[in-house]
C-alpha cells in the first residue's frame, strides 16, 4: 500500500482507511491559503515543506454559514451534524483515497467537486467519503474550494488588478485542483489521462462551468453531473461581470472600506456577516471573464465547450415546478406571465382531460432539472459532440419524514456510504447503492459504465442517450432502462424553447 508519497511541494503521509487495503490523504495543500493579499485572488502555488507532511485529517471548510444550525433542515439530518467543524480561508487542500500499490499502477482517477449553490459545502461530508469508491480500483480526489462572497467577488479593482483572472476565484480553485490532480496523481497510483470529474448540485453545475471554460482542453476526459440544471440555472442564470462588479462596490460602500486593500484587511466573519448573513447580494458564477466568457447553455448551443463523456440525472423529486393561483383565472394570469409564448397552447395542455384546478396544476407541473437536461440531451442527440448517459434516481427513500428522491439523496448511493445514514435503508438499498457506484467507477474506467455486479451477474445494460433511442437509467428499486418520456406539457416547454418562444430564464424554477 502507498502511505507516504512525494508530491510537488513535498512528501506527504497518509492513514490507513477503515478498509487498510486503502490509504487515505487527507489536508493536502494545492495552493497557498488564500489569505491576505490572496483574499479574492486566483488561487496561487503552495509552499513546499521540508520532511514528510501528515496529512491524516480533513482541512478546514471554507468560510460559510455555521453547519447544522437549523435542526428542522434536511441537511442538518442527513450529515451537517457537527457544527464545530474548523473553518478557515485557509481551506485549498484536496483528499486522495488511494488502493494502489504502486505508482505504477496507472488507476482511473475520480475528482469530486462538492454542492451546496456555491454558498455553502465541504468535501469532508460523511456521505461524501471514498473509501467505498478506491476498493473498486479507482483514485478518489475530493476539492475543497471557495465559496460565496469569498470564491466570487467581483470589484472593479479586482479587475484592474488581474484582467485576466478577476473573479470566480471558487472555480479557479476547483480548475487549480484538477490540475494538480494531473500532475500529481500519477505518484499516488493514478493515471493522469484518465480523470472523470463529477459533483452534485452546484458541484454539478461547477463541472459544466469546468466542461465549457476555453482554459480546460484535455484537463480531463469525463464528467458526471448529478442535478447541475443541464441548460436550465445554473447553466443560464448567472452575473455578468459588470453587474457583479457593480456589486462589489455596494459591498465595499456596506462594509466601510474604500479600497481593495481595505477590505482584504477586514476580519473574514466580517466580510462573511454583511455580505452573506444579512443577506441582500447573490453570489455565485460570474459570467464574462477569460475563464467563463459566456453562459454554459450558450458556449454548448454553438458547440465550443471541451470533449468528454457524460452521465447526466436528477433525482426525481427535486424542484417541481407547479403553476401558482387559487383560481382559474389566477392560473390563466400565471401562465400568461411566466410563458407568454405558448400561453395558449399550456393552458389547453393543462386542461386536457382535468376536472378540477388541482389536475390542471398536475398536468402542468415538471421537474426543472430533468427539464435542463433533456434539452442538452436532445440538443445532443440532433447534432452529437459527446457520448451520453441519462438517469432519473427514483427509489422509495425511507424515513419518518417521508422525504421522497430528494435533491441530494443520490450522495450516499454514488458513494455508497448508505451505512452512515441514520435512515432504515434495507437490502435492496444496499444493492442499488453498489450497482450505482459499480456504473459510476466503470464509466470513469473506460467511459462505458457496464459491466458485472459484485458476483459476476451482468447489470442491467445502460444504452447512451442517441437519437431514435432517448433512454433514461431509472434508479427506483432496481436499475432499469426505459424510454425518457415525460408526457405532453414536458415535451411543449421542450420544443418551445429549443424554437425561442420561451427563454431558459422564463423555465427557472426561482423565477416568481
Amino acid at each position: 500500500m502507498l502511505r507516504k508519497v512525494l508530491t510537488e511541494s513535498g512528501w506527504v503521509r497518509g492513514i490507513p482507511a477503515a478498509d487498510p487495503r486503502v490509504t487515505a490523504f487527507k489536508g493536502i495543500p494545492f495552493a497557498a491559503p488564500a489569505v491576505g493579499p490572496n483574499r479574492w485572488r486566483a488561487p496561487q502555488p503552495p509552499e513546499p515543506w521540508e520532511g514528510v507532511r501528515d496529512c491524516l485529517e480533513f482541512g478546514p471548510i471554507a468560510m460559510q454559514e455555521i453547519p447544522g444550525g437549523n435542526p428542522d433542515d434536511i441537511y442538518t439530518r442527513e450529515w451537517h451534524v457537527d457544527g464545530s467543524v474548523p473553518m478557515s480561508e485557509d481551506c485549498l487542500q484536496l483528499n486522495v483515497w488511494t488502493n494502489a500499490q504502486s505508482p505504477e499502477d496507472r488507476l482511473p482517477v475520480m475528482v469530486w467537486i462538492y454542492g451546496g449553490g456555491l454558498m455553502v459545502g465541504y468535501p469532508s461530508e460523511m456521505e461524501m467519503d471514498g473509501e467505498r469508491i478506491a476498493r473498486r480500483g479507482v483514485v478518489l480526489v475530493s476539492i475543497n474550494y471557495r465559496v460565496n462572497v469569498f470564491g466570487f467577488l467581483a470589484h472593479p479593482e479586482l479587475t484592474a488588478e488581474s484582467p485576466e483572472k478577476p473573479t470566480n476565484f471558487g472555480h479557479l480553485d476547483q480548475q487549480a485542483g484538477i490540475a494538480w490532480v494531473k500532475r500529481n496523481i500519477a505518484a499516488f497510483g493514478g493515471d493522469p489521462e484518465n480523470i472523470t470529474i463529477f459533483g452534485q448540485s452546484a458541484g454539478g453545475g461547477s463541472c459544466m462551468v469546468q466542461l465549457v471554460s476555453p482554459q480546460n482542453r484535455g484537463l480531463f476526459q469525463r464528467t458526471i453531473l448529478h442535478s447541475g440544471g443541464g441548460l436550465l440555472p445554473p447553466s443560464s442564470l448567472s452575473l455578468r461581470l459588470e453587474e457583479a462588479e457593480a456589486q462589489g462596490v455596494k459591498l465595499f460602500e456596506k462594509l466601510g472600506v474604500k479600497t481593495l486593500a481595505e477590505a482584504r484587511a477586514l476580519d473574514a466573519r466580517t466580510v462573511w456577516d454583511a455580505a452573506v448573513g444579512q443577506g441582500g447580494f447573490s453570489w455565485g458564477s460570474v459570467i464574462g471573464d477569460a475563464f467563463l466568457p459566456d453562459t454554459p447553455a450558450n458556449i454548448i448551443l454553438r458547440g465550443e465547450e471541451n470533449e468528454a463523456d457524460i452521465i447526466i440525472g436528477n433525482t426525481g423529486d427535486e424542484f417541481i415546478v407547479r403553476p401558482e393561483g387559487d383560481s382559474f383565472e389566477a392560473l390563466e394570469a400565471f401562465v400568461r406571465r411566466k410563458y407568454p409564448g405558448i400561453a395558449e397552447e399550456f393552458m389547453s395542455e393543462a386542461c386536457c382531460c382535468a376536472i378540477t384546478l388541482g389536475q390542471m396544476k398536475e398536468n402542468a407541473s415538471y421537474n426543472n432539472f430533468e427539464m435542463g437536461n433533456k434539452l442538452w440531451l436532445d440538443h445532443n442527440a440532433r447534432r452529437p459532440r459527446h457520448r451520453m448517459y441519462f438517469y432519473r434516481f427514483d427509489p422509495e427513500i425511507p424515513g419518518w419524514d417521508d422525504p421522497g428522491a430528494f435533491h441530494s439523496s443520490d450522495l450516499w448511493f454514488a458513494f455508497e456510504t448508505l451505512a452512515k445514514c441514520w435512515r432504515p435503508f434495507t437490502g435492496r438499498h444496499y444493492d442499488l447503492a453498489r450497482q450505482i457506484c459499480n456504473y459510476w467507477t466503470n464509466f470513469a474506467r473506460t467511459g462505458d459504465p457496464n459491466g458485472p455486479d459484485a458476483d459476476g451477474t451482468p447489470m442491467e445494460t445502460w444504452e447512451p442517450y442517441t437519437a431514435g433511442n432517448e433512454k433514461v437509467m431509472l434508479f427506483g428499486d432496481r436499475p432499469e432502462l426505459i424510454r425518457a418520456a415525460e408526457g405532453d406539457f414536458f415535451n411543449l416547454l421542450q420544443k418551445a424553447c429549443e424554437d425561442g418562444r420561451i427563454t431558459y430564464r422564463s423555465l427557472n424554477a426561482f423565477d416568481r
